[in-house]
């Protein structure tokens, strides 16, 4: 015959030894039979759970994976010993906080994985572009200067960008192009102060191994060289041909 928890007033069967909601032994003595009503235990005030509290704080840091996993575990155990404490645990609104921020934290573990393997190569297929925008560049350095030079033949060559633009777009005139300097310079003279007769076309990164790699260079031969380490004066003296 049933009877009931003396602790909780829960239903007691015959055969438990323990209350299946508080915990307490239903011997003979610990439950009331039916009709009667249980007797009060005293309770003091409900304290927090620290599974929850852990649930919480580690759901601050769910931006760090294992942090998320934490509070997913810690939350789901302190709403379980919450239910199962009969009053005497509370912190439901901790947990399900805790648990909320885990599972944010796990839900955005894919996203940074996406991100770890797509933005490096994005990022190398930004300087190859940048690069190849940066030969094509030189190549029309080249053919400016030589119509420049014609049109001018008692200047020669000229070493402002500025000179050119008749011939180049806007981006290259000033300077600056694809993540990329356009410079001209080592202009000369010949003995007795007739026309320029060289040049030197150099494009380098604007930010070292961000915008680009490799410097490129070229003078009045227009044959383009590459200089690997991305140093514009050493392009000149250390290139070797663009193949």
């Amino acid at each position: 015959m049933a009877s009931f928890c003396a602790g909780c007033g829960s239903s007691v069967s015959g055969d438990d030894k323990f209350c299946r909601v508080c915990g307490r032994e239903a011997s003979a003595g610990g439950a009331a039979q039916p009709g009667t009503s249980p007797s009060p235990v005293p309770v003091g005030p409900a304290e927090t759970s620290g599974k929850a509290i852990v649930s919480l704080i580690s759901g601050l840091f769910f931006f760090i994976p294992p942090a998320s996993i934490v509070a997913v575990i810690f939350g789901h155990l302190s709403l379980s010993e919450i239910r199962k404490s009969a009053g005497r645990l509370k912190g439901n609104g901790l947990a399900i906080t805790g648990l909320v921020l885990g599972y944010a934290g796990l839900a955005v573990i894919p996203v940074l994985i996406i991100a770890a393997i797509a933005i490096p190569n994005l990022l190398r297929a930004r300087m190859a572009a940048n690069e190849s925008s940066a030969v094509a560049a030189v190549r029309t350095l080249n053919v400016a200067e030589v119509v420049y030079s014609q049109a001018h033949q008692n200047a020669g060559y000229t070493c402002a960008l500025s000179d050119l633009d008749q011939s180049i777009d806007r981006a290259l005139a000033s300077g600056r192009k694809n993540g990329y300097v356009f410079e001209l310079k080592g202009c000369s003279a010949e003995t007795g102060g007739g026309p320029n007769v060289k040049y030197q076309v150099i494009a380098y990164p604007v930010v070292a191994n961000q915008t680009g790699v490799r410097a490129f260079c070229a003078d009045e031969s227009a044959v383009i060289k590459v200089e690997a380490g991305g140093s514009g004066p050493g392009c000149m003296e250390n290139g070797s041909p663009l193949q």
